[in-house]
């Protein structure tokens, strides 16, 4: 059951580069942001894989690390299905889980989340996380 409102973050595309693939084309974006996330200012730095599937959605699978100012990290893993938008960008939803987390993060240590991730043609990202119960 979709919880409580945990994060929200804004930032852009840093990088983005075509894998090798044996299927459809791969791509692998990594990404920058200013997140808020349980009430604390943090930066997340994640990259993440994604692949055209048979009937034209994307799948990706990703990793990231949150850093708050105080230096109080968290890690997370996660996957999502997606679409590309009319214009440029993607849209995803999908899941990510927190595997180790210290300090004010402590409480994502082992949290699963959903997610609604946006990236526009400018490569401007957000997203909105809500704890998974």
């Amino acid at each position: 059951m979709q919880g409580e409102l945990i994060g929200e973050e804004q930032g852009k595309v840093t990088g983005i580069r075509v894998l090798p693939s044996e299927g459809g084309p791969k791509v692998e974006v990594t990404f920058r942001t200013n997140t808020k996330i349980l009430g604390l200012e943090a930066i997340n730095l994640g990259t993440y894989s994604s692949a055209v599937q048979p009937g034209g959605f994307l799948y990706g699978e990703g990793q990231g690390v949150l850093t708050t100012k105080g230096g109080d990290m968290a890690s997370w893993t996660g996957s999502g299905t997606g679409q590309l938008k009319p214009g440029g960008g993607v849209s995803y939803r999908g899941s990510i889980y927190f595997r180790s987390a210290s300090g004010q993060l402590a409480r994502l240590a082992g949290m699963a989340a959903v997610y609604e991730h946006e990236t526009d043609a400018n490569d401007n990202v957000s997203t909105k996380y809500w704890e998974w119960k």
